[in-house]
């Protein structure tokens, strides 16, 4: 019976924790909001496909332009890489952790930094002396690649 039991457990642990459809099971409102994702969707782990169809679910009630934020936002993620999508995440983290007026500094810094000419952006961006992107802002648009969204 222990064997069973211990013979099982790798079976069991795998079975355990939502399972997120592959993108032919999404349904047709699910998939026209996650299109962006339609290349990779089935490659992504199940706790990613969870958090998108978490997205997908609130989209219908969000306002128009928070629609097009996200569309947006989700065609910009999908265009990143391994490496630039766990930078953006590390990004997040850190700056989720700074203090509230902190962390309203780097986001007052960041929407000044996106109000300057894109050769000004180029020029603070070559030397390093570009702001990180609020927690708010775009996937992808690091100081770095906010050259070309």
């Amino acid at each position: 019976m222990l064997a069973v039991a211990v013979g099982s457990s790798p079976a069991a642990a795998v079975a355990v924790g939502p399972r997120a459809p592959s993108w032919a099971e999404l349904t047709p409102a699910d998939r026209q909001v996650l299109a962006p994702l339609a290349g990779e969707w089935d490659s992504l782990d199940a706790p990613r496909r969870q958090k998108w169809l978490g997205i997908a679910k609130r989209y219908p009630k969000l306002a128009p332009a928070e629609q097009q934020r996200v569309q947006q936002q989700m065609g910009a993620w999908a265009h990143l890489t391994p490496d630039q999508r766990q930078q953006a995440r590390q990004q997040y983290k850190t700056l989720k952790q700074l203090p509230p007026d902190k962390r309203q500094d780097v986001h007052q810094k960041w929407e000044e930094y996106q109000q300057l000419p894109p050769e000004k952006r180029r020029e603070l961006a070559s030397r390093g002396a570009a702001p990180a992107p609020p927690p708010g802002a775009p996937p992808g648009k690091t100081s770095k690649e906010s050259k070309a969204p």
